[in-house]
């Protein structure tokens, strides 16, 4: 287990380069001591120039694995089958990326832990992870029921647990155990653009950074990431709403919960 006096949480980049030059450059103003980047990392417009970024934090970052970056692996590998349905726009997002990347960086993709537990000052142990503890594509959000948050937190030993997935950051608590969501950095549904990520030690503070967001959308626009204008409307012209982002998750993890 790693000690830590303060960590910056990001999470869920989705190859949105300009939002995390935005965020690394707050965290350099603020002595963090360790960044934790928290999954699906590339998955989105500029995978390649992510990845390379997010390398070149050396031994200032811990990495853990989200699903958009175990897809994009088995679709470098070609191990996914074709996509079930023609007009799944994240099966087509995820082969894309992958195809941008290189071999060095699919292998990098591959090297992220499930999930890691940290030791922060004032916090104690802190687990991260993706979706949930037990899957990095778990819904859960500010919604959630505790009785399946509390079936998601089996077996979890921490107090508190840091995770992502959603795109929204929250901060709630079931019986004794507290779930921060610490938000997107680069393709958040929180009804308006920016950055979001948590600084951890010896609170729990959720941020936003603003950035440029119209040179941003510019050079976006110029990639030929799948269904671009529409994702640099959700981006950055109309982000989806908490309401309808969080109605939308929760009515998918009741769909994946009547199947199982």
């Amino acid at each position: 287990m790693k000690h830590a006096i303060k960590v910056a949480a990001i999470y869920d980049i989705h190859g949105n380069l300009p939002a995390l030059e935005a965020v690394l450059r707050e965290i350099d103003r603020i002595n963090v001591e360790l960044i934790l980047v928290g999954g699906d990392v590339a998955s989105g417009p500029m995978p390649r120039e992510t990845i390379e970024r997010l390398m070149g934090l050396g031994d200032q970052a811990v990495f853990i694995r989200g699903n958009a970056d175990r897809e994009m692996v088995a679709h470098y590998d070609r191990s996914l089958p074709p996509a079930p349905d023609e007009e799944d726009i994240w099966f087509l997002r995820d082969q894309w990326a992958a195809r941008q990347i290189t071999k060095e960086q699919r292998d990098y993709l591959a090297s992220f832990s499930e999930t890691t537990d940290l030791e922060i000052e004032g916090l104690g142990s802190v687990l991260f992870c993706h979706g949930s503890p037990r899957s990095d594509e778990e819904i859960i959000t500010e919604q959630t029921s505790e009785q399946r948050l509390r079936d998601a937190l089996t077996g979890v030993d921490q107090r508190l647990i840091v995770c992502g997935h959603t795109h929204m950051q929250f901060d709630r608590s079931v019986d004794d155990v507290r779930i921060v969501n610490a938000g997107s950095v680069g393709m958040p549904y929180e009804g308006r653009p920016g950055a979001y990520w948590t600084l951890l030690g010896p609170g729990v503070s959720l941020r936003r950074t603003d950035y440029d967001f119209r040179e941003a959308a510019e050079l976006i626009s110029a990639s030929s990431f799948p269904d671009v204008d529409d994702a640099v409307e959700g981006m950055f012209s109309k982000p989806p709403s908490r309401i309808e982002a969080t109605q939308t998750f929760e009515r998918l993890a009741e769909e994946r919960s009547r199947d199982v």
